[in-house]
């Protein structure tokens, strides 16, 4: 047997503060901790998958910098390429829940994170990572923090190496575009392998979330995910366009979702499944992350996913997931 292809996420990672009930901030007496950040978000479920995965930041010399190591370290996440600010801290959201959903209120100006650059690529260790990798998954996210961020992201996009795939997910978020120049993301997603991105996001970024007009807009990619909410996945190959469908979910919380899917989706590319099943694979995920309260669902056993990424379109659409578990499985 080969080795196992492994993969390198890179970007930043908070802290988060859960209000222990629903409602303003200003009237939220007791929060719980947790963690959050898009690239660990991925890095963590592909190694749910079973894909050797580090994760590549800075954190803070501060109880959130060491807890969110603690914490990716023990999912089994390779932390090695982590540096620690001696000066500047870890970054913090805080969610506020509201009638319409769950608001993210960022604290992250002037984070450890946002002064990584591409200087970071020549620390060891993760020139090190860099060069095992078989996967180099990045996002909208890290190019907005800040210009060494950006040109962070613009290195690892050009650093192209045989064999070694290169991913991006838009991951817009408007309040860290505020007072930048987003019209670079559109070059920024045609210089990745793979793409991944909300018909949303894409209408606002792109200012089109047609697959035809996508494809066009972006031809460097050899595949464009678009994924229409909750509705379907579409993977727009240069020959090829592959649509799958989403599960049936009784949603509990939606943050994570998006990761999950890409998480899922990327493992089945580095093991070489069809577009299908890697579509198949990321709404499984996401439909793990969406049953539970935090950003990370537990995977399925390995059996019972091999059965779903394979079955019939109608039992696929005959499967329901909540969070007592996944029903309605051929």
């Amino acid at each position: 047997m080969g080795r196992r292809l492994s993969a390198v996420c890179v970007g930043e990672s908070m802290a988060v503060l859960v209000p222990a009930v629903p409602g303003p901030l200003e009237e939220v007496a007791t929060f719980h901790r947790e963690m959050g950040g898009a690239e660990s978000n991925v890095a963590r479920g592909l190694v749910s998958l079973g894909v050797p995965t580090a994760w590549v930041s800075r954190v803070g010399d501060d109880g959130f910098g060491r807890h969110l190591l603690a914490a990716l370290t023990a999912a089994g996440v390779d932390t090695s390429g982590v540096e620690v600010d001696p000066v500047r801290p870890t970054g913090l959201y805080v969610k506020e829940i509201g009638p319409l959903g769950t608001r993210p209120r960022y604290y992250r100006t002037g984070s450890a994170a946002s002064r990584l650059g591409p200087s970071f690529l020549d620390d060891p260790v993760v020139a090190r990572l860099l060069a095992e990798a078989d996967l180099v998954h990045l996002s909208g996210i890290t190019a907005a923090l800040s210009d060494s961020c950006l040109a962070l992201v613009e290195a690892l996009l050009h650093a192209r190496r045989p064999g070694r795939l290169v991913s991006f997910d838009l991951n817009w978020r408007p309040a860290l575009w505020h007072d930048r120049d987003p019209s670079v993301l559109r070059r920024l997603l045609d210089a990745a392998d793979i793409v991944l991105l909300g018909a949303d996001e894409a209408g606002l970024v792109l200012g089109t979330d047609d697959p035809a007009e996508l494809r066009e807009l972006l031809p460097g990619p050899g595949t464009i995910v678009v994924k229409d909410d909750a509705r379907t996945a579409t993977a727009l190959g240069r020959e090829e366009t592959v649509a799958e469908p989403a599960l049936t979910v009784e949603v509990v919380e939606p943050m994570g979702a998006g990761d999950a899917f890409a998480s899922g989706y990327l493992a089945g590319t580095l093991r070489g499944y069809d577009q299908r099943r890697r579509l198949r694979l990321g709404h499984l995920m996401a439909a793990g992350a969406l049953v539970v309260p935090g950003d990370h669902g537990v995977p399925p056993a390995p059996e019972v996913i091999d059965r779903l990424l394979t079955c019939t379109a109608a039992q696929w659409a005959a499967i329901r997931v909540s969070a007592a578990g996944i029903g309605g499985t051929p």
